[in-house]
């Protein structure tokens, strides 16, 4: 099974979206809080959008969950309705070594692959 310091550090996935450019960072502290920052730049790489989600995560088994409470976009922070399910996830681990971490959403079967930046769990 894995173990929940395995997640702790900070992580990165991006992808090309056709006219532009996707890119996460996702911070996950030893003390069960998240930062994923989101951003999106266009093809000459300017930055379009950023927007960060704030919450609580964890590990059980191979199911790692998240619960988001905040957004913070143009440096203004907003809580998140607690009693909307969009704010709840659920994922399960696919792959979680030291340098990559793929998992699928258990309801939409996305899957998502993040390397590894950092094993710090200091945010950037």
């Amino acid at each position: 099974m894995y173990q929940r310091q395995q997640l702790v550090g900070t992580w990165h996935r991006s992808e090309n979206l056709g006219a532009e450019q996707f890119s996460e960072i996702a911070e996950l502290t030893e003390d069960g809080h998240f930062v994923f920052t989101f951003y999106t730049y266009n093809l000459e790489g300017k930055l379009l959008s950023q927007i960060s989600e704030v919450g609580d995560w964890g590990l059980v088994g191979d199911i790692h969950f998240t619960i988001t409470t905040g957004e913070v976009e143009h440096e203004k922070e907003y809580l998140a309705d607690r009693a909307d399910a969009e704010n709840y996830h659920a994922y399960r681990v696919l792959t979680l070594t030291p340098q990559q971490f793929t998992y699928e959403h258990v309801v939409s079967g996305e899957k998502f692959t993040l390397k590894r930046v950092s094993k710090t769990d200091k945010p950037c």
